[in-house]
Order: structure tokens, then C-alpha cells, then sequence
């Protein structure tokens, strides 16, 4: 994303500010750039839940879970997963 100046980065971020950015993960290693893909990834996860959890106040943990595995995943994997957990819990499985 460029933003009005021409330079790489967000329309809300000085292209100065772009620019140290962009300097400064070309100047981390490969694993520290690793790491801060990572957290970026655990963050977007952690942002996704949080708002499922928020729209839906009534629900347990694990419906939230079953939830975002559905909407990211497929209800395919949701419904082998949903069955995994009631076997793994001695529940008789749910269809």
C-alpha cells in the first residue's frame, strides 16, 4: 500500500515514518523478520477471536473456537473437529 506521497506504507503514516519502518526490517535479520510475522500473525488470530467472543457473549470458549475454525477453515473441518473434542471429552458425537 502507498500512501499519497508515493512512499510504501499506510495513508495515516508520515512517509518518514514509512521509510525508518522499511529500513528497519531491511536491516533485521531473517529471524528477526520471522518474529515479527509471527506476532503479526498471533495478533490478527488474537484480534479475529476477540471479536467473535465479543458477538457472541453467551457462547463457551469452545463454541467461539468451533466458530472461528468454521468461518477461517470451512464447516468441514469444524464439524471433524467439533467431533474430535466430544470423543476426546466421552461425549457421544454431534452432527
Amino acid at each position: 500500500m502507498e500512501n499519497f506521497s508515493g512512499v510504501p506504507g499506510y495513508p495515516n503514516t508520515s512517509p518518514e515514518a514509512s521509510r525508518v519502518q522499511i529500513d528497519l526490517l531491511r536491516q533485521a535479520g531473517p529471524a528477526r523478520r520471522f518474529h515479527i510475522a509471527c506476532s503479526l500473525s498471533d495478533t490478527c488470530l488474537w484480534l479475529a477471536q476477540r471479536a467473535l467472543r465479543r458477538s457472541m457473549p453467551d457462547a463457551t470458549e469452545k463454541e467461539v473456537q468451533l466458530t472461528f475454525v468454521r468461518l477461517w477453515y470451512g464447516e468441514d473441518l469444524a464439524r471433524r473437529v467439533r467431533q474430535y473434542l466430544d470423543q476426546r471429552e466421552g461425549r457421544c458425537p454431534t452432527s
